[in-house]
């Protein structure tokens, strides 16, 4: 299998379980590991033969913009709204991390990690 990488995408957006988060908002950072077939692309050069990565951003800045209150949730819609847009996904790892939570004590952040 093939992998695309897309790292650390940031978005500032308004999820959480918390009236606060969904007034302030928080920073979030998105990574995407796409399991394709990359072979034709190899050989081609041709940007249709693979998926146009500023496409998959334009996907996820649009789920971002759906505020939910689980970052459990939030990956599993843009993993959905991944599958439903580029029928070459054979499958997808997806970490979405929450920057500075809302909870007592020091941390920098929390993740989620899906494969699908």
């Amino acid at each position: 299998m093939d992998y695309l990488l897309i790292n650390n995408m940031q978005f500032y957006a308004y999820h959480g379980v918390y009236e606060q988060e969904n007034k302030v908002g928080n920073n979030y950072f998105v990574d995407l590991k796409l399991g394709i077939d990359l072979s034709k692309a190899c050989k081609s050069d041709s940007l249709e033969d693979t998926i146009n990565y500023a496409f998959v951003f334009e996907k996820v800045n649009a789920v971002m913009n759906k505020p939910c209150k689980l970052i459990e949730h939030l990956a599993e819609n843009i993993c959905q709204e991944l599958k439903a847009s580029f029928s070459e996904i054979k499958d997808i790892e997806i970490k979405v991390t929450k920057a500075n939570p809302p909870i007592q004590g020091q941390i920098d952040s929390v993740s989620v990690i899906l494969f699908r």
